[in-house]
This record gives structure tokens, sequence and C-alpha cells, in this order.
């Protein structure tokens, strides 16, 4: 069951869900946008990419940022966001973002307990370059209510994550 902004309003409410900062402008009938941070990474060039092995990546601060055309970059949300063991949640780009060519991708679901900014994957599929700007709502979280909680919340690799967060899939090598 997909929560209604009826819904998302009483759990900001009662803090079941944490969103900061946050304006009431933000909630939408099904969701809340979000906006883009500040932290980009971007993977440097003349590598082997490895699922064995850490990716090295150029850190980058900035306000406004342009992703080339063809371009990947990995970013934040402004938003910390924290997900109770009631509640699920998934990432979508906005409609708006994605008809300017940028594509907006949250690899996966939000598991219940999760904690932090999300790392975001953007993707510049058009011919020209994009802008970006910190604070710009570029995605949608949307929240999915559990049949009952989670007997283990989320304890992964990212929990905690405050900037644009590299891949850490070399650690599940190991695991």
């Amino acid at each position: 069951m997909i929560l209604s902004d009826t819904d998302i309003k009483k759990s900001l409410e009662s803090k079941e869900i944490v969103i900061d900062p946050l304006k009431l402008s933000q909630i939408q009938p099904a969701s809340i946008d979000l906006s883009l941070g500040y932290t980009y990474l971007k993977l440097r060039c003349n590598q082997i990419v490895r699922f064995d092995q850490p990716v090295k990546y150029t850190e980058i601060e900035n306000e406004t940022l342009i992703i080339p055309p063809l371009s990947f970059l990995l970013a934040s949300t402004k938003e910390y966001v924290k997900i109770p063991p009631n509640l699920t949640a998934f990432v979508e780009g906005r409609s708006s973002i994605g008809r300017l060519g940028l594509f907006v991708q949250n690899a996966g679901w939000i598991d219940p307990g999760f904690e932090g900014n999300i790392t975001l994957e953007l993707f510049n599929a058009s011919s020209q370059p994009i802008q970006l700007n910190s604070g710009h709502k570029i995605c949608q979280i949307v929240f999915s209510k559990l049949i009952s909680p989670a007997q283990s919340q989320y304890q992964g690799k990212y929990l905690y994550q405050k900037f644009a967060t590299p891949s850490k899939v070399h650690q599940d090598i190991n695991q």
C-alpha cells in the first residue's frame, strides 16, 4: 500500500518518517519531492571497473555543475531520510527532469531502517549539457507500508551516508 499525502503528513508529524530539511510544498499526492545536494562523484578515467576492487572517483563539491552529454555522475539528495521498520521506499526521477534527458536512478528499494542522504545515479542521455543546481527538485520518494514490520532493519554498508557515496560492491565479495 502506497502512502498518500495524508498518511505522509501524519507520519512526518509523529516523526515516524524523518525528512530533513523539508518544506510542505515538497509533499505531493503520493510522494515527497527531494532536491539535489552539492556533492558529486565522477568515475575516474582509464581504469577497469571491477566488482572485487574499490573504484576510483573524483570528488566534486559545488552548488552548480554541468553534466556533459552521455555522462554519468553520482549525486546526493539535500535531504536526510529516516525510514521506520514498517515502511519501505523507492526513489523515482521526476518526469519533468526525465523529459530533459536526465535519468535519475536510485538502485533498488530503500529498506526499512535506512537512515541517511540518498545517493543518486545521474545519467545525461541527451546530446546537450545539463546544468545541475543544488536545491533543485530532482526526484521523488514514494513510501509503501509493509504488511508487518521488518524483523531485521537495514544495517548495510550505506547506512548513515551523508554525501554522494561511492559503490561498495567490492565489499560483497567477502560476504
